[in-house]
């Protein structure tokens, strides 16, 4: 169970960029999924949404916080989350596509 959890961890952390890297946060939207379907990220931090796929993809928060327009292949959305919170997202075009931008303090 502890191996477990630290490979959980381990994948959880693989995606969060080196301190001072210009590069934003980075979801792939790649095989219909997203990926990391789960990404913690520090409030002010950017995230892009980068389609890898052959078919078109948007992203739609739940919440009504933020949504892209339909994104071709290596087409990329991105948004600058400014207040702590769970925001939850899908792809509208593919219904079983979801993912979660978890924002707080330094992940």
């Amino acid at each position: 169970m502890r191996a477990l959890a630290l490979a959980i961890l381990g994948s959880l952390n693989a995606a969060v960029p080196v301190a001072g890297a210009a590069e934003p946060y980075t979801v792939v939207l790649k095989s219909f999924a997203f990926a990391p379907a789960t990404l913690r990220v520090p409030v002010g931090a950017s995230v892009r949404w980068l389609n890898r796929d052959e078919e078109p993809h948007n992203v739609l928060n739940l919440e009504g916080k933020f949504h892209s327009n339909a994104m071709d292949t290596d087409e990329a959305f991105s948004y600058v989350f400014t207040a702590p919170g769970t925001y939850h997202y899908i792809c509208t075009i593919h219904h079983q596509m979801s993912g979660v931008i978890i924002v707080g303090a330094a992940p």
